[in-house]
């Protein structure tokens, strides 16, 4: 396993943690998580897509986040019965909300960010002798 998937599996598990957390304080605005839910999504679609364009990685992780989001639209029992679990919730979320979609732009333009400083940052060296 190369550095760079060490890098972003590191980072997906501090945003889950990230993200559990920030419901665990009541301070802290809902919309932070919405942000986070779609920055894990960034970092485990550059897990599974390491060499990948960032072009590539911006658009499968939007259209997974607003997929997701748009399929709360969709009100049938056994989904909805899904969304009642913890799991369910997390993932599907409860209810379509357009504010979500702007958090998870964000949420994914902030990926890209601490992609390029990490990509940065994790060059491998090269001698100029």
């Amino acid at each position: 396993m190369n550095r760079l998937r060490i890098t972003y599996g590191c980072l997906i598990v501090i945003t889950i943690i990230s993200g559990l957390l920030s419901r665990q304080f009541s301070f802290i605005p809902l919309f932070i998580g919405d942000i986070l839910w779609a920055l894990m999504v960034y970092f485990i679609v550059r897990f599974l897509f390491v060499d990948k364009p960032i072009k590539f990685l911006v658009i499968v992780s939007l259209l997974f986040c607003y997929a997701v989001e748009l399929s709360q639209l969709y009100k049938a029992p056994w989904i909805n019965d899904l969304r009642h679990t913890l799991f369910g919730r997390l993932v599907l979320g409860d209810g379509f909300l357009w504010s979500d979609l702007l958090c998870y732009t964000i949420g994914v333009a902030l990926g890209v960010w601490v992609d390029k400083i990490v990509s940065k940052n994790l060059r491998p060296f090269k001698s100029t002798i």
